[in-house]
């Protein structure tokens, strides 16, 4: 959406961004009723604090079905309110809200099995402990019985951000090449999805690398750009074998 983030209270003329508080309320008296004093921006991330230590302090009280369900449930609240278009600045896809995805899909598939293996359980407590600081555990460390929830996370990460790309890109002059790349991530996130997230880690680790330099490219580096193009096209080689 496009607003005028930096606002001015009609009560008592403070002025504050709602680029920096998330919010129309006046940070000085609460009030509600302000008024944009610069031209519309794109804007699409909300204010989103993403901190588990309320769900992690519960996890010698409750059992992993539980754990998992406040764990999932604070992934999704943080998930929903992130975007990547900050006061018109595309942002990068970056490795907290990576984490947050992962454990949301982690979290639901612990949810659901009742008999974990310990490799599983570990995992899922890796990530619980380091997720709200942007860590995962590495690919080598993943349960192929936890393979799919990685695979999605990644590949649905990518749709949300191409998104907000595409809502970015807008108002600017892409290229013939610029456009093409945007098509074929798209339908690399299409064919992941369509197999349940079910790939190799080491493919949705190319797939995020990809975005991020694709990323790049489109504000402006040349290299990082062919770089994109080169292992978008490597993923399509390694997708069909």
């Amino acid at each position: 959406m496009k607003i005028r983030g930096e606002r001015e209270c009609t009560e008592c003329g403070t002025r504050w961004s709602y680029y920096e508080t998330g919010s129309v309320g006046c940070p000085a008296c609460g009030n509600l009723r302000s008024v944009g004093i610069d031209d519309r921006t794109e804007h699409t991330d909300l204010q989103a604090e993403f901190d588990l230590t309320s769900v992690r302090n519960a996890i010698d009280e409750v059992p992993n079905d539980d754990l998992a369900q406040r764990a999932s449930e604070a992934c999704r609240e943080y998930v929903r309110r992130r975007g990547f278009v900050n006061a018109g600045t595309l942002r990068e896809l970056d490795d907290t809200y990576l984490a947050a995805s992962e454990l949301r899909h982690v979290a639901d598939v612990v949810g659901r099995d009742s008999r974990l293996e310990e490799r599983e359980e570990l995992y899922f407590l890796s990530l619980l402990r380091d997720a709200d600081d942007g860590e995962r555990p590495p690919a080598a460390e993943l349960p192929p019985s936890l393979r799919g929830a990685r695979g999605i996370a990644s590949a649905n990460a990518v749709r949300e951000y191409r998104r907000d790309v595409r809502t970015w890109a807008a108002d600017r002059e892409l290229t013939a090449a610029e456009r093409a790349a945007l098509e074929t991530l798209g339908e690399h996130v299409t064919r992941i999805r369509m197999l349940d997230g079910d790939i190799e880690p080491q493919l949705a680790d190319r797939l995020i690398a990809a975005t991020r330099d694709l990323a790049n490219g489109l504000r402006g580096d040349e290299l990082a750009f062919t770089r994109a193009q080169e292992r978008l096209e490597e993923l399509e080689f390694t997708g069909s074998e």
